[in-house]
């Protein structure tokens, strides 16, 4: 299954039925579980874990040093878990000694052509990325976001589940759960209600963030203010209160 054009150095745990295509790289400390399909001219540098029935498509540069001014060599890792798809030019990079040395990306997302994920950055599951959507450094995205083309994240932000950004949306605060955002810089546009519906919320859960969105983002109070009316209708409905904790926990601040 591995292409005799292939490189693959011999300090690696590459499963039996691993599809490696033609002009590939594949370097040490690397290990790809069963059923993954990597292209031709794929390169992954290791330490790096890959899971299962990944597919990594040609061009992409997957496990490269972090693109930080103060990295010297040290050991530090990248993990996928199983079911992603990288398509065509991805670059997804190591973590740093001086973050949390690991770069993490979850189960079933879909990486389209050109996107980059930077050092240190933690990615759930169910993600989409569109085509040249890029994070920097120490980012964390939750469950089911999706960010539009040309979006970007500034480094050390977090982006909450159920996201949606519109194109080319640049964000330098976090942005809570729930929302669709666009601009440069980013804007609250409302709550991702289509998304929601698909994943199984129901009309009360999207009634009470509704008035949680509404609170917060319409009332003209303050964040501490916003979020003290909010405590009787958090108590009782599970995603408000989801969406309460992100704002009380930002240290960056929220889009607003």
């Amino acid at each position: 299954m591995i292409h005799e054009t292939a490189i693959v150095e011999t300090k690696t745990a590459i499963a039996e039925d691993v599809e490696i295509g033609p002009y590939s790289i594949i370097g040490a400390d690397v290990e790809i579980g069963a059923g993954t399909w990597i292209g031709p001219h794929v390169v992954i540098k290791g330490p790096t874990s890959i899971g299962k029935d990944n597919k990594i498509y040609q061009y992409c540069s997957i496990g490269e040093d972090p693109q930080h001014l103060f990295y010297n060599g040290e050991r530090t890792e990248l993990k996928i878990g199983d079911n992603n798809i990288f398509r065509e030019y991805c670059t997804i990079n190591r973590g740093t000694k001086d973050g949390r040395g690991q770069t993490l990306i979850g189960d079933k997302n879909f990486f389209m052509s050109y996107v980059h994920v930077a050092h240190d950055c933690v990615i759930g599951n169910h993600t989409v990325f569109a085509n040249c959507a890029s994070l920097a450094g120490h980012v964390t995205v939750g469950d089911y976001t999706i960010f539009g083309g040309f979006s970007g994240v500034h480094q050390y932000c977090s982006v909450g589940p159920h996201v949606m950004t519109g194109i080319a949306t640049i964000s330098f605060k976090d942005i809570p759960p729930f929302l669709m955002v666009s601009g440069n810089t980013a804007k609250p546009y409302g709550l991702n209600v289509r998304g929601l519906k698909q994943r199984g919320f129901d009309e009360e859960a999207i009634g009470a963030l509704k008035i949680a969105y509404k609170k917060i983002y319409r009332s003209g109070l303050s964040l501490q203010q916003a979020l003290d009316g909010l405590k009787e209708l958090a108590s009782s409905h599970k995603a408000v209160q989801q969406f309460c904790e992100f704002i009380a926990s930002t240290e960056r601040g929220i889009i607003r």
